[in-house]
């Protein structure tokens, strides 16, 4: 059986031989706009075939830092009860946590975000680094308070972030109400609105950002809709006016060095772009996250190539070997189908 993998990453059938771990999570039962981000993780996982290991910033390789597989997709029993959805995500990554993996989630819309902080969240708030065009902070939404607009309210009540070690960086566009941004306001989070962004650059704001979440252990959540819908248009509630795919790719890598325990890209909804830039930018965006956690969990491992000398040899093919380079689906086994859901 032929599938894709992230960047062509070996499937990850024993968890003991990785570090940093893949998920899909297509779920996207909780939008108040356009759905379709159900299919984001299997359309990111396309895009990113033809992404290459080498940064060429950095000139770091992830896969020489650390093992690095694709876990699947979460899979789900319970698709029309949000909060079992969440329970069920907040499960899968619990048991990832356990196992001593790292986690670069795929949504799916922006509500996943909330069970993995749930998951992630056990010794005390995160700081919280999140790129996105709204704040998700409203209360609810026709009588549901677990929509993707509502994720990091919660995530502050049930304290799984610090308001006060949290960004919101390039929120814009007109709102039916305020109640949202006064609640970020309120509670002490930083909201870089894109007028500031635009003037300050992607540089100043990735400094404030370092100065706000500190040393401590931190989540990045990178909403599609941050971009501007000419460089994303594939998502369920575009804003004009967004961040360049140049500015976001600069702010994510002026942010290396901070103590990133995961990260996820959300909101890819391939439907609404036949062109499949979308996925291609979500993909890229991942590569960079990839980095960011790679370059932070090789810190904790016992040598630069990640958990042992056995597994790093099967990652380290995989990106040497011309047969695959230049071939976008890899043999994996057939247990991997049960778990990519279409």
């Amino acid at each position: 059986m032929h599938l894709p993998t992230f960047m062509r990453a070996p499937f990850i059938d024993d968890r003991s031989e990785f570090d940093i771990a893949m998920v899909g999570v297509p779920y996207d039962g909780a939008v108040t706009n356009r759905p379709g981000a159900r299919h984001g993780p299997r359309e990111v996982r396309s895009a990113s075939s033809m992404i290459r290991a080498i940064h060429p910033v950095t000139r770091l390789n992830p896969f020489e830092l650390c093992q690095i597989g694709d876990a699947g997709d979460v899979p789900f029993e319970n698709l029309y009860d949000i909060a079992a959805v969440h329970a069920e995500i907040e499960t899968f990554f619990r048991a990832m946590g356990d196992d001593g993996l790292t986690s670069l989630a795929i949504g799916g819309d922006h509500s996943v975000t909330l069970p993995i902080l749930r998951a992630l969240a056990t010794e005390g708030p995160l700081g919280f680094i999140q790129v996105d065009a709204h704040t998700d902070t409203w209360d609810s939404f026709m009588g549901s308070g677990l929509s993707h607009g509502a994720p990091f309210r919660r995530a502050v009540e049930e304290g799984l972030i610090d308001p006060t070690r949290t960004v919101q960086i390039g929120i814009r566009g007109a709102q039916n109400s305020m109640e949202g941004w006064e609640f970020s306001e309120a509670t002490g989070m930083r909201v870089l609105f894109m007028d500031e962004f635009t003037q300050i650059g992607p540089e100043a704001a990735a400094k404030e950002a370092r100065n706000i979440v500190g040393d401590g252990p931190t989540y990045l959540s990178f909403d599609i809709d941050g971009l501007d819908p000419a460089f994303a248009p594939g998502t369920g509630t575009p804003e004009v006016g967004g961040l360049t795919s140049v500015e976001a790719l600069t702010l994510l890598r002026e942010l290396r060095g901070i103590q990133f325990l995961g990260a996820d890209v959300v909101e890819v909804s391939p439907p609404f772009d036949p062109t499949g830039i979308t996925a291609l930018a979500g993909a890229t965006m991942a590569y960079e996250l990839l980095c960011l956690l790679s370059d932070e969990s090789s810190k904790k491992g016992a040598y630069p190539g990640g958990r042992s000398a056995a597994a790093s040899t099967h990652t380290f093919e995989l990106h040497h070997n011309n047969l695959y380079w230049f071939r976008s689906l890899i043999d994996i086994p057939v247990e991997f189908t049960r778990r990519i859901c279409f």
